[in-house]
Formats: structure tokens, sequence, C-alpha cells
């Protein structure tokens, strides 16, 4: 990280040494504004798990934080392999962060295969704490290691701190009555100890998550506390680790309320319970289980006192199938995916559109084509979302750029699919899904009405003055043609895939009344109603950078430390891709350059520079990892500048 593009607001990597004082013990505490830790191991060794309880505590000591988890597709990868690594990313400061940071300040590995896989994203001086028990002749062999890095002195431009982990955890849990395999399970445990002590986390959570997580199991969760206490007891006694960590909480970056930390998909799913209390109709998911999606399956299941109802389809084409049928029967309806799901869905999705009926399709999107990489993230399904069916089948496409913007967005999803009568996708992505934030947790006041009108009798007199029900009679204002709850005596009506008339929703193959009923249903999806784009401009900035969905957090980052920097740039980032903002002309025409990054290889900028003939300029990454915000800080003054 060089100077000219780092900001206080945003230097995502280091951690900036503060007052130093000594407390009433013999080690000295040092006080940080941020820091960037990262967990890594076989993805057997508990390192997701280790670095969600050191996030809880962080959440709960009041920092703001922001996390990237990352791990292999593989159930259980072949232990010791690179491939076989997992990792877990944890940014926490006294002040607001937008990222997971750029690189490590603190590296925890568990074997040589996890210090191989990272130490390419370490600065120099970063603190590596390592497991030498895992670091014989095979496990160094298997990653290709010829001599130890611990002993030839590749690694002596940084701090490094070997501990013999495992035997410290078995000698810990002695008393215990396990076995040594069993014992060594709990070497997560001792490093989150470690670390808590380290950085000051509280402890009383993890203790008593363990307690609940094994409460079936009494002497598992008494070890697994005996090996975090004794982590932290290392830390406070041994002679090599003579410094702690102090990071404040972050009092002045929040409004006032009550926080939690949440993931995106956590998020989601309360998003779309909130929607259907609002609408006051029950929830439906049908849903097949899919990488990174299940997660929503699996919370919404546990909330039946809601009036949500789950169902575990067979394959994708059932899960969409029954959402839609819950939807024709009044329930606000949902399926939840990813890209390859969203290709089986599509003919259903096509006829949502045809019976124009309220259905939400959440697409939290990764590395593709067909399986692709099921773990890693991606925003490249903006174009399956846009046009990924037969005939003309318009769809609108909205997405959350925060973890905790997906509840947000799960309501507005929801406003759009029942105040119009169409299908929605919504577009989230791996590194919201599974990342995490503080959430503010909104009051009941602040939540949208949602409420919903079913109809009730005859809408429509004909010639001879008697009413019938017309199921395809619009609302004026937005088009959205009734929605008729099955066995409502009176209103009975014809459903299916072949094209209806227009108003009697009688089959009809006309060419004129395709004509009509094609251009009316984009007519619909054109006319809904969605905020203007805002855009951030202290300057009157020749180059504006635009962005959707997961992007914000990299790219506000790069632009603080721009404008930290003395340079001039607008910044503008779109939640409604299908419609965009009415406004979305205007602004583009205001800027010399704009710039496009993204996830993929330029979808955005292809349907901005089709629509509005706008030379936009793509900055794109398809490796499966979020943009870091000093590379997106380079490319971007590269921008201003060329």
């Amino acid at each position: 990280m060089t100077s000219q593009v780092s900001s206080p607001a945003e230097q995502a990597d280091e951690a900036v040494v503060g007052e130093q004082r000594k407390p009433a013990g013999t080690k000295d505490v040092r006080r940080l504004d941020r820091v960037i830790i990262r967990f890594a191991g076989d993805s057997g060794d508990g390192m997701q798990l280790t670095g969600d309880r050191f996030t809880s505590e962080t959440a709960s000591f009041g920092n703001d934080l922001s996390t990237l988890p990352n791990f292999p597709a593989e159930i259980r990868a072949p232990a010791g392999t690179l491939p076989g690594v997992s990792s877990f990313q944890l940014h926490f400061a006294d002040h607001d962060i937008l990222t997971p940071g750029d690189a490590p300040n603190v590296l925890v590995a568990m074997n040589p295969a996890a210090l191989k896989a990272n130490i390419g994203d370490l600065p120099r001086g970063a603190e590596i704490i390592v497991n030498t028990d895992e670091f014989t002749k095979r496990a160094l062999q298997k990653v290709g290691y010829e001599t130890s890095p611990l002993d030839d002195g590749s690694l002596d431009g940084y701090s490094l701190h070997p501990v013999p982990l495992t035997t410290l955890t078995v000698e810990a849990l002695k008393e215990f009555d396990l076995t040594r395999k069993e014992a060594e399970r709990s070497k997560n445990m001792f490093a989150l100890g470690l670390l808590s002590w380290m950085y000051h986390r509280p402890t009383e959570g993890t203790e008593k998550f363990l307690k609940s997580k094994f409460a079936k199991k009494p002497d598992i969760a008494a070890a697994n506390i005996a090996a975090f206490r004794a982590g932290w007891n290392f830390g406070e006694t041994t002679e090599d680790f003579a410094v702690s960590y102090e990071i404040a909480p972050a009092t002045t970056a929040f409004p006032v309320g009550t926080y939690r930390n949440i993931s995106g998909n956590l998020a989601l799913s309360y998003g779309l319970v909130a929607a259907s209390r609002q609408a006051d109709l029950p929830l439906f998911l049908g849903s097949y289980p899919i990488t990174p999606a299940s997660d929503i399956l699996h919370e919404l299941s546990k909330h039946k006192n809601f009036g949500v109802r789950t169902f575990q389809a067979e394959d994708e084409i059932a899960g969409i199938g029954a959402a839609l049928g819950a939807a024709f029967g009044g329930s606000l309806a949902v399926t939840t995916t990813s890209g390859p799901g969203v290709a089986l869905k599509s003919e259903t999705i096509g006829l949502a559109v045809s019976l124009e009926l309220p259905l939400l399709i959440v697409d939290i999107q990764r590395g593709g084509p067909s399986t692709g990489l099921p773990t890693k993230t991606e925003q490249a399904d903006l174009l399956q979302a846009m046009f990924g069916r037969n005939g003309e089948a318009p769809v609108p496409v909205i997405a959350p750029r925060t973890p905790a913007d997906c509840f947000d967005a799960a309501l507005e999803a929801a406003r759009i699919a029942l105040t119009y009568r169409t299908p929605v996708m919504l577009l989230s992505d791996g590194y919201l899904a599974n990342g995490s934030e503080p959430w503010r947790i909104p009051e009941l006041d602040e939540l949208p009405d949602l409420t919903v009108q079913f109809a009730q009798g005859p809408n429509h007199t004909l010639e001879d003055g008697s009413e019938v029900f017309w199921p395809y009679k619009r609302d004026p204002q937005t088009l959205a043609r009734p929605w008729a709850i099955p066995g409502t005596p009176g209103l009975e009506h014809r459903i299916g895939g072949i094209e209806k008339e227009d108003g009697t929703g009688n089959i009809s193959y006309a060419p004129a009344n395709h004509d009509f009923m094609v251009r009316t249903r984009q007519a619909k999806i054109d006319g809904i109603e969605v905020p203007d784009l805002e855009v951030d401009d202290p300057h009157e900035a020749k180059t504006l950078v635009l962005g959707w969905g997961s992007t914000y957090g990299p790219i506000t980052a790069a632009v603080r430390r721009l404008r930290n920097a003395g340079e001039s740039i607008a910044q503008a980032h779109l939640r409604h891709l299908n419609p965009f903002p009415r406004n979305l002309g205007v602004v583009l025409g205001r800027y010399e350059k704009v710039v496009i990054p993204e996830m993929n290889l330029g979808q955005l900028a292809t349907l901005v520079r089709a629509k509005y003939l706008v030379d936009a300029h793509s900055y794109n990454q398809v490796n499966g990892m979020p943009f870091k915000a000093e590379q997106l800080a380079k490319a971007l003054k590269e921008a201003i500048d060329g």
C-alpha cells in the first residue's frame, strides 16, 4: 500500500499503532485503530467456526467489522494439501470500515499448506502464528517445501511465533477421558483463546456457545472450553507474546440503535420473514439445496412460528414449481438457488411472467459456468437474470450491496413483486452471503407496508350489463392484474403458459393480441417506481465510478483513498438493475469518463453502453474473490489520469 491512496477512513491493509501503555502486569498493551486477521488450516480444522466465534465476540465488543470466509468446494478435501486449505479473514476497527481488508496483519497457519497458500498475501512485518506440530517432513513435502520455512530464513521478514498448538492442546486436556485424536480436534479452540487474549476479546459468549453446541455431550463441551482457556492462559504467560493489542469499540461509526452481527444469507432470510409479516401473507420457500444459497433454506425452516413453510424439493424445477403454485394460492412465494439452478428454473420463471404472479427468485451468484466454483464469488448472472428466458419475458432485477443490506433488498423485492404481480430476481453473491457485518435491527414502524388486496368479486361489466371477473383486467397505474385466490366463488379463471387474451384471460393465438400482451408486460416492468440514483460527488468530478451489488465496499474504500490523496472522483451504486433508475441516463451524461468495476467480463457495462450509448469503461475480475481496495484505487487513478 502506498500513502498516495491510503486514508484514515479506509487503510484496509495495515494496522496503525497508536498510543502504547503498560498495564499492571509485565506485558505491553498497544492500541490499534484496526487489524486484519486470517485463520487458515485444513477444511477439517474448524477455521470457519473459529473465525465465526472470534467475529461474534468482536461484534459484541462493539467494533465495526467485515469478514471473508474462503473454503474449498469439497466436503473434505485431502488433508494437508493446498486445495484443502480453508480460511477465514476478519477486519475489525474502531471506526467504520467497508471491506474484509486487502492483506492480513496476522496469519494463524495450522499446517504447512495453510502457510504456503496464504503467505503471498501477507505484507512484510506481519505476524505469523504457526502450529509447529504439523511441520513434519511428510507434511512439508506434500505441499512442495524442500526445507522447513520455520528454519530456512524465508520468514525472516515477518514476526514469527512458532507455537506447538497440538501438543499444548493435548496437554491441557489430559485430565479428560479423550483419545489423542479427540483432544487434537480442540486445537482450533486453543488458537481462538490465544487470539482472544492477544486482542482483548470477550470470552463469555464463546464459552456459552460451546456449552450450547455440545449440550448433549457435556464432556466435549468442557474439553473445548478448557482448550479455549488454555490458549488464553498461554498468551498471558508465554514470553513469546510480549504485547497484546486493544482496538476500541467503534462508538462513532454507527447511528444509535441495537446491533448484531449478521451474514448476508441470514439478513436475507430475516428480510423475507419481515416482508411476509408486513404483507400479512404466509411465506413459502420452495428450494433445492445448492451452495451458497442453502443457508437460507436452513434458516427459514426454523421459523414456522411466523407462518413460514419450507419445502425441500427433489430438484430445482420442482422447487420453483411448488413456489409458483404457492403464489397462485396466495402466499409470498420464494425460491432460492445459484446460477446453475436459475438455468433449470428458467421455463417456470417464464411461466410466472405469463401468469403475472408475485414470485421471488433469489440467486446467490457463484463462479461459473456450469458447476464452476461453488464456494467462490462472482457477479456473472446479470445477463442471465435479464434475458435468460425464451420469448419476451421481462423480470425486475435488484441487488443488495452489503451483507446487512440483504435485509432491505428482500423487502424491496417483495414490494415490487406484490405491487406489480411479477416475478423478481434478487442477485446476491457468495461474498455477501457468507460475509458478515454489524446490522442495526430496525424498529417495526420503519418497515414498509406491503399489504395486498386480493380480488373479491366481479370487476368488469359486459355490454348486456352482467358483471363478470376478468383475470387480466389491469390496474391503470401499475398494470398489475388482479390476484384471485383459487376457490373464491365467482373468480374461477384459466391459468397456463399459452398466451392469454387481454382482459378475459382466455387462450388467444391472435397476432394483434400477442403483440399487445408482450408490449403490456414490458410496459409494466418499465413503469416500476424505483428511487432515483444517488451520486456521491462532493467536488464536481469528471470521472464517475458506477457499481452494483457486492462491489460497493471495495469501490467505496478505493474512492475514499483517492479523495484523501486529493483526487476528484464521483461514485454511484445501482440497486435496481431492471428497470434502471429514471435519472441514470442524465447522471451518466454529466461525466467525461464512466468506469464500471464488475466481478464478470463487463455485463453491466454492456447494458449501460447499449441503452445509453455511453462509452463506459469496464474494469473486470473473475478470480472467485472480491476486489481489493488498493487494486481498485490504482485502476481508478489510471482512469482519472488517462
